[in-house]
């Protein structure tokens, strides 16, 4: 049990070798502490990210921990001689320190690395602190009857700051410790390679909102709010689905939907809505399309559901490619069909398997004749535009080399009615008036 501190022992201690030689054993511990923090610290392959955010909370915590230990032998053999003061009242700071670090070490598991995280961990740290110090000092008790003399009227019922303050506490701190607990298993779970993406998603996300709903029954009833209450608001909330919200709900249950089917799965290429891209993100009420062109576009679920998908990676991610060619009447057909199969086959993208390039004569246009040329990939993600490219170059210096022409629009005009106009072969003059 923490007490508050009777002043007048300090200089009782202070006038003793006994007090002199406690400030020495916990500057040691302290010492000894730091030098543990810092040489036994672990280290992990960054690329393991759920050991790296463990054994990051572990260094955190050597420091405090090995210096309460040291400081809790120091208490047990001074006790034989006489009750320590010093060495009592260093024991409640690092259990502070400790659960300081702690508390900091979730925040992080939480919300990542963010820059306001440092901020915090000193707010945290300063009220800690002055909790205990107000505590020592005997203000503590005052304090929180201050608090709790000052009441807010809710309705019939009056209810005093602490009580707020506490309940906040409780919530805030339980919701804290959820969103840690399901980062963890998120991550775990999205390092297990075995799983399906989609399943690990699915998972991941249940997981969560189950934890954050049983943290929220846990929290309310820690603060003395009744459950039955809860009625009220679901009620409420099938209201406002009913009203106003139906396009969020259709959204968040059509994810589900694509999540436990897997029809669109991480790292499928998908054209949806006119959008051509990569699964970047798949998430209950949203998924990312990423474009060959960087742009990222957000599909709601609902429409992924409701429309057309075309998953060009569901069950392969062989896909055919066709080039359309045109060459004049007079080049030599066989000729260009055997140069386009070897510019394709000279490709090292272009696949030999399910089926080797093949060229095609597809039908005689009005200016020429009309070729095709059809091979696979298995890499759509990397683009065709720049292939296309390539492989038409390739053509373009094979026809020139072989004389194979590509032709272009040809137009003949002829001007009726004119005067000035010879009259062609065989057709008499032109009437000097016209008829009537």
């Amino acid at each position: 049990m923490i007490t508050s501190i009777d002043f007048s022992r300090i200089d009782t201690a202070l006038s003793t070798p006994v007090g002199w030689l406690e400030l020495a054993v916990v500057a040691v511990c302290m010492a000894v502490g730091w030098l543990a923090g810092h040489r036994l610290r672990l280290t992990t392959a960054p690329e393991t990210e759920v050991l790296r955010v463990g054994v990051g909370g572990v260094n955190r915590l050597i420091f405090p921990l090995v210096t309460l230990l040291l400081l809790l032998g120091a208490r047990a053999a001074f006790r034989h001689y006489q009750p320590p003061f010093f060495l009592s009242l260093a024991v409640p700071l690092f259990v502070a320190l400790a659960l300081i670090r702690l508390a900091v070490y979730a925040l992080r598991g939480v919300f990542g690395s963010a820059a306001w995280l440092a901020t915090w961990e000193r707010a945290i740290a300063f009220t800690v602190w002055v909790v205990l110090i107000f505590h020592f000092i005997g203000a503590l008790p005052e304090i929180g009857a201050e608090l709790d003399a000052v009441e807010i009227p809710l309705g019939t019922a009056h209810v005093s700051l602490l009580a707020i303050g506490r309940a906040a506490l409780v919530v805030l701190l339980t919701l804290a410790a959820t969103l840690w607990l399901s980062g963890l298993f998120e991550q775990r779970l999205m390092a297990a390679a075995a799983l399906d993406s989609s399943l690990r998603v699915v998972m991941a996300k249940s997981i969560r909102a189950l934890l954050l709903l049983v943290a929220l029954l846990v929290a309310l009833q820690a603060v003395g709010i009744d459950l039955t209450v809860l009625s009220v608001f679901g009620g409420a909330l099938g209201v406002g689905i009913g009203l106003g919200l139906q396009k969020l709900a259709s959204n968040y249950i059509a994810g589900f939907t694509i999540l436990l089917d897997r029809s669109v799965r991480l790292g499928d290429m998908i054209t949806v809505d006119g959008r051509f891209g990569v699964v970047a993100k798949v998430t209950s009420r949203y998924v990312v399309v990423r474009g060959l062109d960087g742009v990222e576009a957000v599909v709601p679920n609902e429409t992924l559901v409701t429309t057309t998908v075309l998953n060009h990676s569901y069950s392969t991610r062989d896909i055919r490619v066709a080039i359309p060619v045109q060459v004049s009447y007079d080049s030599d057909v066989d000729t260009a069909l055997r140069l386009m199969e070897e510019a394709a086959q000279a490709e090292p993208r272009v696949l030999r398997a399910p089926g080797p390039p093949t060229a095609f004569l597809a039908g005689f246009g009005d200016n020429g004749i009309n070729l095709e040329l059809g091979f696979w990939i298995n890499d759509p993600e990397q683009g065709q535009l720049n292939l296309k490219s390539s492989i038409n170059r390739r053509l373009w210096q094979a026809f020139q080399a072989n004389g194979i022409r590509i032709p272009f629009p040809q137009r003949e005009m002829r001007i009726l009615g004119s005067t000035d106009a010879a009259p062609g072969p065989g057709a008499g003059a032109a009437p000097t008036n016209p008829p009537a």
